[in-house]
């Protein structure tokens, strides 16, 4: 009964442990990638990032309170706000990350990597995107930034990327005036690098593209994208309302199908051999799961 109750108190599934020690080891794994990039380049160098993390770097530069204290009281909020807007496990295993980045960064001895500032601002930008994105494939996060945002952008008018936006632009913009132009302008940097490899990591390697297809010649598109592109199809059945032809009622077949970004000017120029006047409408993915994903060997 007390195993039971840990396991849910900590939103681990006791009927799938393999996925539960795998969020682990993600979350792990990222405190230890985090803790190579803050403690190997960014903090030796007093060098910033952006979000939550940099709001910590920049209180600990202006005012040398220990860092592994800043990342817990500066997250606290933003844990609370998991809590109430995300999820209970979500919000503890954000704590749990959280805690074990401070544990890592006051205990664990990193050697500095280099000094040279394009270096730093780089690979430091990329070890900590890396920590934040493994840990987010766990299941949790090591910087609240995105919980601030998703808040406020239930109560406003702004996207979740607008405020994430605004608040980076805060962070530089004090730094610039407390510290000097030159550290935000690297703080820029390696917010970007950050970011960049946190989409990377999230995303995977392939960005993936839906392409709805609205043709009379269905048939023929449908078996060009299996046969020459070796791509799973969906068909929907359709009914024809309103286009630059004119109002037409006749039933038609809407072809559905998911490639990587870079398969997508060959279907497009194989379109256009079959039917010039095909409806093609693209939608870029976050996430995708299940299905036929993987191309079938082409014969």
């Amino acid at each position: 009964m007390v195993q039971k109750i840990l396991l849910k108190t900590l939103g681990i599934n006791e009927y799938n442990p393999a996925q539960s020690v795998k969020n682990v080891s993600l979350i792990a794994l990222g405190v230890l990638l985090a803790g190579i990039g803050l403690k190997g380049f960014l903090l030796p160098n007093s060098f910033l990032d952006g979000g939550v993390m940099g709001m910590s770097l920049l209180i600990n530069i202006t005012t040398d309170i220990p860092l592994p204290y800043l990342i817990v009281i500066v997250n606290l909020p933003f844990i609370f706000l998991a809590y109430s807007q995300v999820s209970k496990f979500f919000a503890i295993k954000t704590l749990l990350g959280i805690v074990g980045l401070a544990i890592c960064i006051a205990f664990i001895e990193i050697p500095l990597v280099t000094s040279d500032k394009l270096l730093i601002a780089i690979f430091g930008g990329f070890f900590l995107g890396a920590g934040i994105g493994m840990s987010i494939r766990g299941g949790g996060v090591l910087d609240g930034t995105e919980v601030l945002a998703l808040y406020i952008s239930r109560k406003t008018v702004l996207s979740v990327g607008d405020v994430i936006i605004i608040i980076n632009v805060l962070i530089f913009s004090v730094a610039a005036f407390l510290i000097n132009i030159e550290t935000a302008l690297y703080a820029m940097l390696t917010y970007l690098s950050a970011s960049k490899t946190i989409d990377f990591l999230i995303h995977g390697i392939e960005e993936y593209t839906g392409v709805t297809i609205i043709s009379e010649k269905s048939e023929e598109i449908r078996v060009m994208i299996i046969e020459q592109l070796g791509r799973g199809v969906t068909i929907f059945k359709a009914k024809r309302g309103f286009g630059k032809r004119g109002r037409k009622d006749e039933d038609l077949d809407v072809v559905y199908t998911v490639l990587t970004r870079l398969e997508i000017q060959k279907l497009t120029n194989e379109i256009e051999n079959i039917d010039p006047t095909a409806f093609v409408v693209q939608q870029s993915l976050n996430d995708v799961k299940g299905g036929m994903i993987k191309k079938l060997p082409l014969h």
